[in-house]
């Protein structure tokens, strides 16, 4: 069962949250941080991305950075940026863009369980990745962003969660991409009990968007239990940050892929032995697939509508049948020499809130030499997998609105 707890946040205060918010910090690049932090000290990405406040030169992974994000943590809580609750509380939290709504719980999970799979993943990690993960959280000595997890769907959870909006929140802004973020904060002792009694009748937590942060919070716990003779389990460091949602209120877009050359083919000998796999024709209009197992294709200028032949597809192999895998098993691997899309740097993923323009402009730009766009993955097809022990392929999910970071920090100590 889920265990959960509520625990102190270090928040920022109402009139400075909409400034100290800031997207997640794998979703933009060095330069686009720099960028969205320009001329605004107050910005998380200072402690996030703490690359931004060092030379180019300085290689985003060495302890310069790390130690810059420490800095960076500790100036903020001295100019009262983020001042710590006297006690522990649950934060409810929602975004709203457009018709989608998404109401989650911030709280903190138990490394118990996800070393023991009550929390399920369904990707792989990368070593440099965790590794870089560890030795930012144990530099900050903090969850400086939550993972993303989701819960089936629990009526009485969701009622609760859904009559905060009842309530004046404790912060209400709309960020420059239009998305609302509302915070309440939850800090009635009995309250906090219920929410934790109903997680704990919770078989199963899913990771939707944070493997190495969950990763590196099991690691870190490790290391420090190994260093810390009076361990008793109920130490900070056993627990970390996460937003839990439920599955009824997630919105998955698709995650595109760009190749950057046609591995040694010239255009007329791709397309031909694209037929081999793939029926396909011209679109005269962008394509995004509209079902599962369709593909659009930009390639020298124009779109195609691509769907692989029923020979490919067999629905009784779970992963095998994802549009990712069909894809990556007989397009970019074959035709395309992607064989390891984790670490192949002739591919990259665009996320689907990009829209198909970005493919075209990469594309087009001479940068990249092809560009295909997918039908999105389904909540249902995650949970199935991740219920089998099944792992997907790299970069399937994008869930759209990003959780914003800089409302609530965890410390470990």
């Amino acid at each position: 069962m889920a265990i959960i707890r509520p625990f102190k946040a270090l928040r920022p205060p109402v009139h400075l949250a909409p400034h100290v918010a800031s997207l997640p910090y794998d979703v933009m690049d060095v330069e686009e941080a720099r960028m969205m932090a320009k001329d605004n000290p107050d910005s998380f990405l200072h402690i996030s991305r703490p690359e931004i406040d060092l030379p180019a030169s300085v290689n985003p992974y060495s302890d310069d950075v790390h130690q810059q994000g420490k800095k960076n943590l500790q100036e903020f809580i001295d100019r009262k940026v983020l001042i710590q609750d006297p006690s522990p509380c649950y934060y409810i939290y929602r975004q709203r863009v457009g018709s989608i709504i998404q109401t989650g719980l911030v709280a903190c999970a138990a490394v118990d369980d996800y070393q023991s799979g009550v929390i399920k993943k369904h990707e792989q990690t990368r070593a440099d990745k965790e590794t870089d993960r560890i030795r930012h959280s144990d530099a900050l000595d903090a969850n400086d962003e939550p993972v993303f997890y989701i819960f089936r769907n629990h009526q009485e959870l969701e009622d609760i969660l859904f009559s905060a909006s009842f309530e004046p929140p404790d912060y209400n802004f709309t960020t420059s991409d239009g998305v609302s973020h509302k915070f309440w904060v939850v800090a009635d002792p009995e309250l906090i009990d219920h929410l934790t009694a109903l997680f704990n009748d919770i078989p199963t937590l899913y990771v939707a968007d944070g493997h190495h942060r969950s990763a590196a919070a099991s690691k870190i716990r490790e290391i420090r239990k190994a260093a810390n003779p009076a361990h008793t389990g109920e130490e900070e460091y056993n627990f970390f940050m996460t937003v839990i949602f439920s599955e009824t209120q997630m919105n998955i877009m698709p995650y595109n892929r760009v190749v950057k050359d046609l591995n040694g083919m010239g255009e007329a000998v791709f397309i031909e032995k694209l037929g081999n796999s793939f029926e396909f024709e011209p679109s005269s209009e962008p394509v995004s697939p509209l079902n599962r197992h369709q593909f659009g294709m930009y390639l020298a200028g124009k779109w195609y509508l691509l769907q692989p032949k029923s020979a490919l597809v067999d629905e009784n192999r779970t992963v095998e049948s994802l549009d990712v895998s069909i894809l990556q098993n007989h397009l970019l691997q074959p035709l395309l020499g992607i064989d390891n899309p984790r670490t192949n740097q002739r591919i990259s993923f665009v996320g689907g809130i990009r829209g198909i323009d970005e493919l075209v402009r990469l594309v087009d730009g001479g940068e990249y030499a092809v560009a295909f766009s997918l039908y999105p993955t389904s909540i249902q097809e995650l949970i199935g997998l991740a219920d089998k022990g099944e792992i997907m392929p790299p970069k399937s999910t994008w869930f759209e609105p990003k959780l914003r970071s800089g409302l609530f920090v965890h410390l470990l100590g």
